[in-house]
């Protein structure tokens, strides 16, 4: 039974709508918190509005009308003694337009704008007043919630000021977590009245601070929730940290015998963090690290050696990958680099033939192949290893927290679990990192190979589409391979992006000379390994591909890259796209092909592209942005989702965070779990992963 039950007013279909929200408690409709608020403690007169902002105003109708064009519509004119206002209705009935004769008064709220020379509100919410009715405003501010079909704003309104009563008598959990702190790090009130106060802004509260999220309480509130957020992280850690892992010694024989067959030397970024992880597999405890290395950094010949430290010590090792095209790549490489070695390698994933997957089974479950490489295939029912000593999550943003846990719980041996290396090349701020993944130890590889070269980066108008196409056929006739990047398979009218299918026509016309390759995500496994292999082997001149092509796809021939329709793709997945060149010792470019006119948004990421290189710059720049929803794959399934706090906004305050988060574990643990209670409820499961 649920404790929403107590307010007064509940019913099953309320608790049904409200489950779609995620409250199934007093608890989660308490912190279900306002988007933003309307301002109806003030009439403002017409001559004095103020366009593109929210406002309320009282007039008497003149000339409410049905206008015939290319849409039906009511307008209405309101009039008061300073000036005049349009309002406009696409969705109206008769009787409103009968209600609304010449000379009744109405208050209206809604958003004020200029069309045509002329103020006007498109659909406000409005009343009919009575002749000789006064008005009474409201002494708070009217909070606007998330809300969904079924449940009204003020129904919803009513059910969180129930809440907040019965929350004054019944709940001691707003106990103030951080009293007895010496270092206060707001300047916080009693919890309950933080809420009263951002649920009830009172009408002498500083709006201006309201609407910036600025206000005092509002800061309380964000504190609250990130300091909940790295409790629960830090617990997670501190519960790896007491379990028993496999201690994997030290013995280098195939380590060794790989090393000497490597065509290249590595970079000693690559060393130190090798180092990192040996000395955390030969440890006692499961190790927990994330290793983040920028496009190109070697980051795949990391996992190899990590996956031969299991090896060595006769256990099994997996590596995960989010897409078939990256998981058939690290197939190829680590089957080419181990089996000299005398290694065996399966390969798992949902496309395989039932004959080919169950060999593969038997091959995991007997313990035969050592190393298993494969896509969300690998955690499915069904797949059992002999003794998964070391898990791996290659670009594990890709992948909801659930999946990575799942992978991880196939190497469970009793009391004894995996060690867990997660990987991305996505770039996160350091700060960012530090404190959203404070369970998971955090390696950098912050150099590249030697003698790569930077990649000159351009953005042309695709005005000027057939002087790319003439620098591609010179390019391809020097010996030079090109990607040719479209967002879509198939032609959209919505979108007006170019096709894969299309532009790979279209190129052919025009590039006859050429042999023009064809590669998308809906192709079967044996086509896409069939025109990446022609790749390699410089069959193909160009290579038309979808973002399928975003992560591991590594052909050193490959020195240009057409992404069309830049403009609609995010910062950080152009940063990926343009690594797939550049891994050679060729001088390398990437030529944005945009439309215009181009918004602001994506003027600044195609001006960041152009500017860095730096993949830690451009995660700075796509934080603010974008925000750190994405950065992090908290949209993955399973994720925590932040309810008012803001990291992009609020990242200077999480070294504070952090030091009161160890102060409260220190000095009082059993207030952790208050705080947690208050933000996550019972979903902190999510952070074992």
């Amino acid at each position: 039974m649920s404790d929403l039950e107590n307010l007064s007013g509940i019913t099953p279909k309320t608790l049904e709508n409200l489950a779609k929200l995620n409250i199934t408690s007093i608890f989660d409709l308490l912190f279900h918190l306002p988007l933003r608020y309307n301002d109806r403690t003030v009439i403002t007169n017409i001559g004095d509005i103020v366009y593109n902002s929210e406002l309320q105003v009282i007039g008497r109708v003149y000339n409410a009308k049905v206008v015939y064009g290319r849409r039906r519509m009511m307008t209405v004119t309101l009039l008061d003694d300073t000036g005049e206002i349009t309002l406009r209705f696409f969705h109206f009935s008769n009787s409103q337009l009968k209600g609304l004769a010449d000379g009744k008064r109405v208050i209206c709220f809604g958003e004020a704008r200029r069309s045509r020379g002329r103020i006007e509100m498109v659909h406000p919410q409005y009343r009919v007043l009575q002749d000789h009715e006064s008005v009474t405003l409201p002494d708070s501010l009217e909070p606007v919630y998330p809300t969904t079909k079924g449940l009204q704003q003020k129904r919803l309104r009513t059910l969180i000021e129930n809440a907040l009563k019965w929350a004054g008598k019944n709940y001691p959990q707003f106990d103030d977590v951080l009293q007895g702190m010496q270092d206060r790090f707001i300047d916080d009130k009693p919890m309950l009245n933080a809420l009263n106060e951002v649920h009830r802004p009172d009408v002498d509260s500083d709006k201006q601070s309201l609407f910036t999220r600025k206000h005092p309480a509002q800061k309380q509130l964000v504190f609250d929730e990130l300091l909940a957020h790295h409790l629960s992280i830090m617990k997670i850690r501190l519960r790896s940290d007491q379990r028993k892992g496999y201690k994997l010694e030290s013995n280098n024989h195939l380590v060794a015998s790989l090393l000497e067959n490597l065509d290249f030397e590595m970079t000693s970024a690559q060393k130190k963090v090798l180092q990192e992880i040996r000395h955390d597999m030969n440890c006692e405890h499961p190790m927990m690290r994330l290793v983040q290395g920028d496009v190109g950094s070697g980051k795949t010949v990391v996992a190899l050696v990590a996956c031969l430290y299991a090896v060595e010590n006769n256990y099994q090792a997996a590596i995960m990958a989010p897409t078939e095209l990256l998981a058939e790549q690290h197939y190829r490489y680590f089957t080419n680099q181990l089996l000299p070695l005398g290694v065996q390698v399966a390969w798992l994933s949902s496309g395989l033939p039932s004959k080919k997957k169950r060999q593969m089974l038997e091959l995991i479950a007997s313990g035969t192949a050592s190393v298993v490489v494969g896509t969300h295939a690998l955690f499915q029912e069904g797949v059992a290893f002999k003794n998964l000593a070391l898990s791996i999550t290659d670009e594990q943003h890709r992948f909801g927290v659930q999946q990575r846990l799942q992978l991880s719980q196939k190497g469970s041996a009793d009391t004894v679990f995996p060690h867990q290396l997660t990987m991305t090349a996505t770039p996160i701020p350091r700060t960012l990192a530090m404190s959203m993944y404070a369970h998971l130890d955090y390696s950098v590889i912050d150099e590249l190979p030697p003698g790569r070269k930077p990649i000159s980066t351009v953005a042309i108008a695709d005005t000027r589409r057939d002087d790319v196409i003439e620098r591609i056929k010179a390019a391809c006739r020097a010996g030079a391979q090109a990607y040719w990047v479209c967002s879509l398979i198939e032609e959209s009218d919505a979108l007006q992006s170019q096709a894969a299918t299309e532009t790979h026509a279209h190129l052919q016309v025009q590039l006859n000379e050429l042999n023009i390759g064809l590669l998308h995500g809906r192709m079967k496994s044996a086509e896409k390994e069939q025109v990446m292999q022609d790749f390699m082997h410089k069959k193909i001149h160009v290579l038309v591909a979808t973002t399928v092509i975003e992560v591991g796809v590594d052909v050193a021939n490959a020195s240009l890259m057409v992404i069309e329709n830049a403009e609609r793709f995010g910062l950080a997945q152009l940063h990926q796209l343009r690594g797939r060149v550049g891994r050679g010792d060729k001088q390398s470019s990437c030529v944005l092909l945009y439309k215009t006119p181009l918004g602001d948004l994506a003027k600044k990421r195609l001006d960041a592209l152009r500017n860095t290189t730096d993949g830690f710059e451009i995660a700075r720049i796509d934080l603010e942005l974008r925000g750190p929803g994405e950065v992090l794959g908290t949209k993955q399934s399973g994720d925590m989702q932040m309810r008012i706090a803001n990291l992009s906004k609020d990242l200077a305050l999480l070294p504070e965070v952090q030091k009161a988060a160890r102060w409260v574990i220190e000095n009082h643990p059993e207030r952790v779990e208050i705080v947690l209670k208050r933000w996550l409820g019972h979903a902190v499961e999510y952070a074992n992963a």
